[in-house]
């Protein structure tokens, strides 16, 4: 049976939400045969001023060759069960190799086991932003060709960061960076199995390379680099990743790491203060109160609209909102020659791209218009979900297009109340690196509370919006607010999963 636009959204969303409002009891995970897949959201990781209010916490992963390092923090991740956590490996940082380095290296004459061999300005770098919780790109090492793949892999919002690698303490920048040091001490005798084992199956390497590697190269620089860092470390665990004791202890002492006061209140409350007594902000643009967009607005909010009325006059609504966010964009002297053959001074846009992002699952209603006007533009999307129990707005999914640190971005959600999920996905884009002064936030209906929580929180974003309503219930819905909405509740009762799912006519 075909489906229609409308049901195969609904389908989406309802499936989504049933992983992701799943009872505090279960573990905010799903678990199989080859991946962990974390279904929770990331909760806030800012504060009401915008900024980050704490940095990622580091644990350090230290220990010879082929010692169980990886096993080990695997094993904490499935243990902490908490989500947005990121495995970052040392391995990713080697070298890109000489052509005369990759010969010996054929040879098994090149020493991938001395602290020359890596990458440590990069590795720095890297790591120092995604403690920060920024994006990061990070290189993916072919150990057939002995360089870096073309792709490389993008990560980003990590609450907690496993680093792995044989020389993790061998660099003073980067043990400034650790919050946990741990060493992974295991037999040599079993080390060099492992190796063996792993450099023959999933490398492409011959026995007797291995062997003449080992014995020249990995057994020396370990007892010379590798062994003497033991003593940096806050805790040393005996043969890797069966020792669950000690995998046990780990996990309590991060858990204690992480425990905070939930920002919610202190965020909502903070959103709910900012704006008392206080005018609009200069970055606010609102749509011209002209007799059509009153009209408009008119049966939009009228409760006896009927489905198509509201659809229509919502989406003209839409389409003269974007055009007027773009008369925000920076725009340059342009001549052209029209076809008399006379000079015309006109306008163009002074930039590189524009990009649309949507905040899901409203904001996607604004797609079209956009579309519509910018020929050809990017659109990225960010799904973010209130959590039932905390009250947080939750991060749960994201696509942003390529280099979007270059675009102006054009943030849309459909309505803005508290402003609370439009703080998280500016704050997403921030951590992009885009530009502060290159956001536009475009909202067909806003209130006062999330105008200023948002202008509060990062001055420079533009606002545009077609209406600002002064009050926000008990419950954050906009009053007076938008019209009519399709309620519909989708309950399931299998384990104890429930979803309530409130979709607008829109979609």
């Amino acid at each position: 049976m075909k489906r229609t636009q409308q049901e195969v959204t609904v389908l989406f969303f309802f499936l989504f939400l049933v992983v992701s409002h799943q009872c505090k009891s279960e573990p905010p995970l799903l678990r199989t045969s080859k991946r962990t897949i974390y279904t929770a959201g990331r909760p806030p990781w800012y504060n009401e001023h915008g900024a980050q209010s704490k940095e990622a916490f580091v644990i350090g992963l230290c220990g010879g060759s082929a010692s169980g390092k990886t096993t080990v923090a695997r094993k904490i991740i499935e243990a902490l069960d908490v989500p947005w956590v990121v495995l970052l490996s040392m391995d990713s940082f080697y070298k890109v190799l000489s052509k005369e380095e990759q010969e010996l290296a054929a040879s098994n004459d090149y020493n991938f086991d001395h602290p020359d061999a890596f990458d440590f300005v990069l590795l720095s770098h890297t790591l120092r932003k995604l403690k920060q919780g920024k994006s990061v790109k990070i290189p993916v090492y072919d150990f057939t060709t002995h360089g870096r793949q073309k792709e490389w892999k993008i990560v980003y919002g990590a609450s907690v960061i496993i680093f792995e690698g044989i020389m993790s303490f061998a660099d003073k920048e980067l043990l400034k960076l650790l919050d946990m040091k741990i060493f992974v001490d295991t037999d040599s005798d079993i080390r060099l199995v492992r190796r063996l084992r792993r450099d023959i199956m999933e490398r492409g390497r011959d026995i007797e390379g291995v062997i003449k590697q080992y014995n020249k190269f990995v057994k020396p620089a370990f007892e010379q680099y590798i062994e003497p860092t033991m003593r940096l470390a806050d805790i040393v665990v005996p043969r890797g990743g069966g020792n669950m004791v000690a995998i046990d202890l780990i996990v309590q002492h991060v858990h204690s790491q992480l425990e905070e006061v939930s920002l919610a209140a202190v965020i909502l409350a903070a959103l709910a203060s900012a704006h008392q007594a206080q005018p609009l902000p200069q970055t606010l643009s609102v749509l011209e109160n002209t007799p059509q967009v009153r009209g408009m607005h008119t049966i939009i909010r009228n409760k006896d609209t009927n489905r198509d009325e509201f659809i229509f006059y919502s989406k003209r609504l839409m389409r003269l909102l974007i055009e007027r966010a773009l008369s925000f964009l920076p725009s340059q002297v342009r001549v052209v020659q029209t076809p008399q053959g006379q000079d015309y001074e006109g306008r163009t846009f002074h930039g590189k791209r524009i990009t649309g992002v949507s905040i899901l699952r409203a904001g996607e209603t604004m797609e079209p218009a956009l579309r519509a006007v910018c020929k050809d533009v990017r659109i990225g999307k960010i799904l973010i979900q209130t959590n039932q129990d905390t009250g947080e707005p939750e991060l749960h999914y994201l696509r942003l297009p390529k280099d979007i640190s270059e675009d102006h971005v054009i943030l849309m959600d459909c309505t803005v109340s508290t402003g609370a999920a439009a703080m998280m996905a500016v704050r997403v884009l921030l951590d992009h690196d885009v530009q502060e002064d290159k956001i536009l936030l475009v909202s067909l209906l806003m209130a006062e509370m999330g105008v200023h929580s948002v202008a509060y929180a990062f001055p420079q974003v533009k606002i545009i919006t077609t209406a600002v309503d002064k009050k926000v219930n008990d419950l954050f819905h906009i009053i007076p607010g938008i019209g009519k909405q399709l309620d519909s509740d989708l309950t399931i009762r299998g384990g104890s999963i429930k979803c309530n799912l409130t979709l607008s006519y829109l979609i």
